[in-house]
């Protein structure tokens, strides 16, 4: 990596543009040119501390670059077109509105896009995106799954031909779309999921960054990464060179492939012989059945992939296995006796075993310590649950034992928020931490959980563990305006907004530090949180109790005794011998650490590559057996099994018990559609971003049908969690009032009026609904009452801006 991307040269050398610089953990200002030319001496470079995360992201977020000013460098030297990646549909749309003014496009190629925009109105009026018509004139473009197909078709045409420069899109577009770019642009290493943020993978990264060049045009490609407050240089770095992952088999087993893999004859009613059944042994055995899923992907690679892995592994195991005899105590107390006098050895031993004893007390003495340091926070904090928020610094030390700290506001304990998603976060086991002993009395210390909100607008959730000083100052118990609320009811409402999505900063037996992004609207309230220099030591509250400082003086004594006796250990005759061998045991350790490390590794990538297929080949057939769907002993399949292996579907089986309920008999076309749509609606999902939250109500007959159909389901439910199987049985109400107004003859423009769905997903939404109407008419055991309501449903459906779109 270039060395003047490092943190540390940002830290050593400040830009032209800074007046500061950070020495000895404080900003001086410069104060001659050979300082300002970056010439320090090694003396002060040498002093310098690291920076704390805090610092860290502040200096980041000053160097995170405006997209205004990327664009611009890329112009500048020629790069477009691009594709510029956003890890969300939000921040596309955004993009392209705050790139309106930037001009993109010569006159003739403006001219040329309002002439293809104009052809597209006339052509396809419901499927122009109006907000995005101001950016596409200038140049630019949105390209993500909340676009209408028919509006994603007509950029990537406009792009192929140099109409569009830059374009905004998910990383969806990474795979299986021809759009050549000469530049690939991620604005982040890392992107938001349910359980916080997580950095791309290497295959992730490569993936996108493989879209730059153009083949045939081009003869390089540029991939550019943004820096963002959260990543730089050195994690780009850490993804990169982390090598890419091995290529893992996507099989699974589902309904429909074990029935078409094992179905033999048909059940067959003759008139004459009532209830008998005529049977052929046509069908597959289950071993028969396993020597064809052994033919996936997955075990293609596992021939040889998985055999080298688990060779290394085993060898790996065994090393580790040996080594670990090496630095037992018995081992070490033999050689002890072979390398050293018996004198000697008496001596050493019997001082090694006094040296553990008291390093014992003094860990026990150090916990009673910590204790009672946090018991007496608890009890100073109790006193700030009202009144005036006051400041206070938190800590902590990263993985590489780098000391932060983080100035804050305390807002209050979670005990103190009435509401029920605090509650659920109280009952996780993983966030509520267990009870400790203060002392040998055999009395008990419960940790509580805090939030405050840091300088750099972040939540935080602590325990007493994690708090270095509390201040007597902060923000005043006073509302902003006559009989508004108070400052902290208002930040514990902007709390239960967020989405709850924390992320562990440090964590240990007395509970976890976790973080979380704040918002716009608490951005106003961290600024008003002081730097830690301008709050004097004077300020700070009285913290230590009687029983603190007694549990830190007995630990300072300990600690002597134990200095002491390591004193007398070396100045021991044989220590010289006996050292050698404790540091040989010291580099055994080390080295057994980096063979467990590699064993991990091995660990993770066999279970990538293992191939999973057949226990769930084998769950699902005890499934579709005891459901009466198919005899796994004559390979007989009944009607039931018959419907389900002829569906495509995520849960075949699921779907076949819906279409072969009587109940749908009575429906008509478009509540038909409504309630074949709740069935696909899976990933669909309202935009709460939107103006309005408005979405159509199904009928009350769809709603019955519905709830009817939802209480069968569970005991589908019930039979697959006894096996085993985590095929998703989808049925929601939430959007079949949408599709049952579009299957009842609303336009397009109508539906959408106001409604906090995407285009992009009523359309996927609507697509699905129609797929499965499609296959009703052609699927077996089917009543022709319900196939005729399903073809005219799926006739009507099947319009523009839809009937455009690529089944």
């Amino acid at each position: 990596m270039n060395r003047k991307l490092r943190m540390s040269h940002s830290q050593n050398i400040s830009s032209p543009k800074s007046e500061f610089y950070y020495v000895k953990g404080k900003r001086k200002l410069r104060t001659n040119k050979n300082e300002q030319q970056g010439n320090r001496s090694p003396l002060d470079i040498s002093k310098q501390v690291q920076l704390s995360k805090h610092e860290v992201t502040n200096m980041r977020r000053s160097q995170v670059p405006l997209i205004r000013d990327t664009l611009s460098q890329l112009w500048e030297n020629d790069m477009l077109p691009a594709i510029w990646f956003i890890f969300s549909r939000r921040g596309c749309d955004a993009a392209v509105e705050y790139l309106e003014d930037c001009r993109l496009l010569h006159d003739c190629e403006a001219s040329e896009v309002e002439l293809e925009l104009r052809r597209f109105r006339m052509q396809y009026p419901d499927a122009i995106r109006e907000n995005a018509v101001k950016g596409l004139m200038r140049g630019v473009a949105a390209h993500h799954a909340g676009c209408l197909p028919l509006w994603k078709s007509f950029i990537e045409e406009l792009f192929q031909r140099g109409l569009v420069k830059v374009v905004f899109a998910t990383e969806t577009l990474a795979a299986g779309i021809n759009m050549p770019a000469r530049t690939a642009v991620i604005s982040s290493l890392s992107k938001r999921i349910d359980a916080g943020r997580q950095l791309l993978t290497p295959n992730n990264l490569f993936q996108m960054a493989g879209r730059a060049g153009r083949r045939g045009i081009d003869t390089v490609g540029h991939s550019v990464l943004v820096q963002t407050p959260n990543e730089g240089p050195e994690e780009c770095c850490d993804v990169i060179f982390a090598g890419l992952e091995p290529l893992v088999s996507q099989f699974t087993a589902s309904y429909g492939m074990v029935l078409n893999l094992l179905a033999g004859s048909k059940v067959t009613h003759n008139q004459k012989e009532s209830g008998d059944v005529k049977a052929k042994r046509s069908g597959r055995t289950l071993e028969e059945a396993r020597k064809l899923v052994e033919q996936s992907f997955g075990n293609y690679v596992g021939s040889n992939v998985m055999v080298a892995a688990k060779e290394e592994l085993e060898r790996t195991q065994k090393e580790i296995q040996y080594l670990s005899s090496e630095i037992t105590d018995e081992f070490i107390d033999r050689r002890c006796r072979e390398e050293l006098s018996e004198e000697d050895y008496a001596e050493i031993s019997l001082l090694q075993k006094k040296f553990k004893e008291e390093k014992q007390i003094r860990n026990e003495l150090k916990k009673r310590m910590e204790l009672e340091r946090m018991a007496a926070w608890k009890t100073r904090l109790e006193e700030f649950e009202s009144g005036h928020l006051p400041f206070m610094c938190l800590q902590y030390k990263d993985k590489d034992s780098v000391h932060h700290t983080i100035p804050a506001v305390f807002i209050g304990s979670l005990s103190s928020f009435d509401d029920q998603k605090i509650e659920s976060m109280l009952e996780d086991d993983s966030i509520s931490p267990g009870k400790q002993e203060v002392d040998s009395g055999g009395e008990l210390y419960y940790p509580s959980y805090y939030v405050a909100l840091s300088s750099d607008n972040s939540w935080y959730l602590f325990t007493e563990k994690w708090i270095k000083t509390v201040y007597r100052t902060g923000l005043p118990a006073l509302p902003s305006v006559e009989g508004g609320t108070l400052p902290r009811e208002t930040l514990k409402q902007l709390l239960l907004r967020e989405d709850m999505m924390w992320d562990q900063v440090a964590k240990s037996e007395y509970g976890s530090l976790s973080c979380m992004d704040g918002s716009l609207d608490t951005w106003s309230w961290s600024l008003n949180v002081p730097v830690l220099n301008s709050l004097s030591e004077d300020n700070e509250v009285e913290r230590f109790s009687q029983e603190h400082q007694t549990a830190v003086e007995c630990h300072k004594q300990q600690r002597r005794k134990v200095s002491q006796l390591k004193k007398t250990i070396r100045s021991t005759k044989g220590f010289r011998e006996f050292q050698k061998i404790i540091d040989r045991r010291n580099f055994t350790k080390e080295k057994i650490e980096r063979l467990e490390a590699r064993s991990r590794r091995l660990t993770r990538r066999i279970m990538q590559i293992e191939p999973t297929g057949w226990k769930e080949f084998l769950q699902i057939s005890k499934v579709i057996q005891e459901a009466r769907v198919l005899d796994i002993n004559t390979q007989v399949i009944y009607p039931l099994g018959e419907t389900a292996a002829a569906i495509r579907g995520e849960n075949e089986l699921w779907l076949a018990m819906v279409l072969r309920n009587k109940v749908l008999l009575d429906l008509k076309p478009s509540q038909l559609a409504a309630v074949c749509g709740s069935l696909v609606s899976e990933g669909i999902k309202l935009r709460p971003w939107k103006n309005s939250s408005y979405v159509y109500e199904p009928s009350s007959v769809v709603t019955g049908v519905i709830n009817y159909l939802d209480e069968q389901r569970n005991s589908l439910i019930e039979l697959q969690e006894k096996h085993g199987v985590k095929i998703p049985c989808e049925i929601d109400t939430q959007f079949a009032g949408m599709v049952e107004a579009w299957a009842s003859g609303l336009t397009w423009r109508e539906i959408m009026m106001d409604s906090a769905m995407d285009d992009g997903d009523l359309a996927r939404l609507l697509r699905r609904t129609m797929d499965l109407l499609a296959q009703i008419p052609k699927l077996p055991d089917i009543d022709p009452v319900l196939q005729k309501n399903a073809q005219i449903a799926c006739n009507v459906m099947d319009r523009v801006p839809l009937s455009e779109l690529a089944g």
